[in-house]
């Protein structure tokens, strides 16, 4: 499968070092008045990538509020889905994703095999990802909903060896997941095992409520920070993490 410039960017901003941040829209939480909003922030506090998807997609807002961000940003719009019915051909890539912390073949292949021809034709950037949901003190909706058990929170080693496995098998990304709701981010260490196990870019989500969280998984290795329920519940939460990653990069750059 050919490789896209989206994954190209992924792996230049891993190989320089450099950190990106991406919001996560969930169109059941997201009317276009909270959107016209966000994007208006993001103009001053640029961002690097809106995922757009959810664990119980319920309403038809996802191709409304795609087709919004299409017509007011520039920004990549990379699709977050949980179900083949997720698809839409307005956003500019896909994290195709494989939910390898789990052992539902629904999830780690049955799914992918429904998508396939549409996703053929779709003319999405698709990016192969290894999806780790984890432990951080409640189940969330990602874990009932794809029956499957969290990998324990206190255990780096397993998630290391299972992030290696995804990659041997030729996923492009990995992405540790604490779930919407998440109590607790995706602990240092785990993140830092991780890191160290894989060459391919590593996205961490999920409990980020803090800038002081967000900067201990971007020290521990993250590549790219999701933040999401965070900013639904204040805004001004994107300047501080805008300005998290600008100081990253503006060390580096140093």
């Amino acid at each position: 499968m050919r490789l896209d410039p989206l994954y190209d960017t992924f792996v230049t901003r891993r190989l320089r070092g450099q950190k990106a941040l991406a919001v996560l829209l969930d169109p059941d939480q997201l009317d276009q008045a909270g959107c016209e909003r966000l994007l208006t922030l993001s103009e001053q506090y640029p961002i690097d990538y809106f995922f757009v998807g959810g664990s119980l997609v319920t309403t038809t807002h996802q191709a409304t509020l795609i087709h919004f961000i299409k017509h007011r940003s520039s920004v990549p719009v990379l699709l977050f889905p949980s179900h083949s019915l997720h698809l839409d051909a307005q956003a500019d890539g896909i994290l195709l994703l494989s939910l390898i912390s789990g052992r539902n073949p629904e999830f780690l292949i049955g799914q992918h095999v429904i998508a396939a021809p549409v996703l053929r034709q779709s003319g999405l950037q698709i990016l192969p990802t290894g999806y780790m949901l984890v432990d951080t003190g409640r189940q969330t909706t990602a874990s009932y909903m794809s029956g499957t058990t969290p990998l324990p929170y206190d255990k780096p080693a397993i998630a290391a060896c299972t992030a290696m496995a995804g990659e041997q098998l030729g996923l492009r990304l990995i992405f540790l997941d604490g779930g919407s709701g998440a109590l607790h981010p995706i602990a240092p260490a785990m993140i830092s095992a991780v890191r160290a196990a894989v060459e391919v870019p590593v996205v961490v989500g999920g409990g980020i409520n803090t800038t002081e969280k967000a900067r201990a998984a971007f020290t521990a290795g993250a590549d790219v920070l999701v933040v999401g329920n965070q900013i639904e519940k204040d805004p001004s939460f994107l300047a501080d993490m805008a300005q998290l990653v600008h100081s990253f990069n503006a060390t580096l750059a140093g």
